[in-house]
């Protein structure tokens, strides 16, 4: 089966439903701009079915030149990626963020301090998935992500296999994939489901998960957990 055979006719029939917020507070007029301005440029292809009906698979060689491409699934405001695209300049970076607030954050520190190896999807990761190719992406995070307290919405968090079979089959084999989380029903039902959905948790000791890796940024988010009294987990699994 081709590639383009593969996304075609199951793209067609999805009607998603999203669930979140993807805008907060009004955005400044400068935020706007950059939104217009910016955000074009930056798309890593053809995500929407209005620019890609067929949903054709993403040339990521040509979009990137080669490069190994690294994937953020919800960048919140962008300083973890902004932080790894500095660190790892031989590696692109595609950033999934649908809340506009965040992602003209992003685009503000870009503007700042540019970093030429970043491209930005601003919408649902579902979609960027659809027309990523097989085995393309050497690494991907999911970092504090949207909780779901609410038992009848843990079906809406990220690691479900709604999610997780799109991000297997999307990865590398041996791909490392990051997840932390102040949330520890999250931790319960991460550690559930994302060795169901074919990664190795790879563990030694309390510390592998107490402890944050050795190039994190601490964000916002997890700023605000700590000062709330919650504990940060930070999982890594390897797909298998």
């Amino acid at each position: 089966m081709s590639d383009k055979q593969h996304y075609g006719p199951l793209a067609r029939k999805l009607k998603r439903n999203f669930y979140g917020r993807i805008k907060g507070h009004n955005l400044k007029p400068h935020q706007a701009d950059w939104l217009e301005a910016d955000l074009p440029a930056l798309s890593p292809g053809a995500i929407t079915f209005e620019d890609n009906p067929d949903r054709v698979p993403l040339d990521l060689k040509q979009r990137f030149g080669g490069r190994p491409v690294w994937l953020e699934v919800g960048f919140g405001a962008g300083e973890h990626l902004h932080h790894m695209a500095d660190l790892n300049p031989d590696a692109a970076f595609i950033g999934c963020e649908p809340y506009l607030n965040g992602v003209a954050a992003l685009l503000g520190k870009l503007r700042r301090q540019p970093r030429p190896n970043v491209a930005v999807h601003a919408g649902d990761a579902r979609d960027l998935f659809d027309v990523l190719p097989n085995q393309s992406i050497a690494k991907a995070f999911l970092l504090y992500p949207d909780p779901w307290p609410k038992a009848r919405h843990h079906r809406r968090r990220f690691v479900t296999p709604e999610h997780l079979a799109p991000l297997h089959r999307v990865l590398q084999p041996g791909a490392e994939f990051r997840v932390a989380t102040d949330i520890p029903d999250y931790v319960r039902q991460t550690m559930e489901e994302v060795p169901r959905a074919g990664f190795e948790w790879l563990v030694k000791g309390p510390e592998d998960w107490r402890e944050p890796w050795q190039d994190w940024l601490s964000t916002r988010y997890e700023q605000k957990a700590l000062r709330e009294g919650r504990v940060p987990h930070y999982m890594t699994f390897r797909r298998l």
